[in-house]
């Protein structure tokens, strides 16, 4: 299902090229902002080995959870990790993504929300791209529509509407969510410099503006996924990034009103310069760590005497 292409006997899906040209330029986005927080330049790379693969699993999990009858009573099983068809759901890839940053960044030294902060224009982007995917196996299109943009669907499509005649148009609701993804990119960025956010708030942004966004367009959206007290999980999802987000928002501003020392947890590297402008930052124990690591390292650089 899908487009693809043949050649040199490998099968080139368009979906996965989607995701994987939102990935890099995720990546890109990402590795900029956190060498603008004094982190050494793609240290993103050694925290992408752990999140990526771990948000794909989590992503395709969530989304053979939601969605059992395409996979299971009868169907073939082994499709469950045909990803290249399509069916990778952001709040599993987000769930188990977020796993695997936290690892990440405990080997690497960074710290986790100041991960999170750089990641949240890229990772909107990135999903913004990987929409377009959808487009190419024509999947999770809305209701019928006149306006002059509607999508038309192959008849063949297994996803096409019963009892509704050729040439109908549909909501191209994936198109709805890029272009809210990449409005989303912008916002995020000027709230971030805007409003100094950090210790995590500007992904709280991303998470209130997403999870909106997607409760917005699930109501138009034709989608066969499982519902819970008759509302779609999709849904629930969305609301539960909003909840998410507010939470960290408040959280977050009331235990770190300053500035975010450095992107580096205590003891793992020097603090950047720029983050030096607030005194309240650090807790105690934080203090006592960074003064323990600089003794250290004044020490090991000391000539012998």
């Amino acid at each position: 299902m899908g487009a693809t292409w043949a050649t040199f006997n490998l099968t080139v899906h368009a979906y996965a090229l989607c995701i994987l040209l939102g990935i890099v330029i995720g990546l890109v986005v990402t590795n900029r902002r956190l060498v603008a927080r004094g982190v050494e330049s793609w240290l993103i790379l050694d925290i992408a080995l752990f999140a990526i693969p771990l948000g794909i699993i989590g992503g395709r999990a969530y989304h053979v959870i939601t969605h059992p009858a395409d996979y299971f009573a009868g169907q073939d099983i082994a499709r469950v990790f045909y990803v290249w068809e399509g069916g990778l759901a952001i709040f599993g890839a987000l769930i188990l993504g977020a796993v695997g940053g936290w690892i990440g960044c405990r080997i690497s030294g960074l710290r986790f929300t100041a991960l999170l902060d750089a990641i949240a224009p890229g990772l909107i982007i990135a999903q913004a791209i990987g929409r377009f995917g959808n487009y190419f196996n024509q999947e999770l299109f809305g209701g019928p529509t006149d306006l002059p943009w509607g999508l038309e669907i192959d008849l063949l499509n297994p996803a096409y509407p019963l009892g509704l005649p050729p040439g109908t148009l549909f909501h191209p609701t994936f198109i709805y969510e890029a272009l809210w993804n990449l409005l989303g990119a912008a916002v995020i960025i000027w709230a971030g410099r805007r409003f100094t956010l950090q210790w995590g708030r500007n992904f709280a942004v991303y998470l209130v503006w997403y999870g909106i966004g997607r409760v917005a367009i699930e109501t138009i959206r034709l989608d066969p996924s499982e519902s819970f007290l008759g509302v779609r999980v999709n849904v629930w999802g969305a609301v539960a990034a909003v909840v998410l987000g507010v939470v960290i928002w408040f959280v977050q501003g009331r235990r770190h009103p300053g500035f975010e020392p450095s992107g580096y947890r205590p003891g793992h590297n020097s603090v950047a310069e720029k983050g030096l402008e607030s005194g309240n930052t650090y807790t105690a124990e934080e203090l006592a760590a960074e003064a323990e690591s600089t003794v250290s390292r004044s020490r090991a650089t000391s000539p012998s005497r």
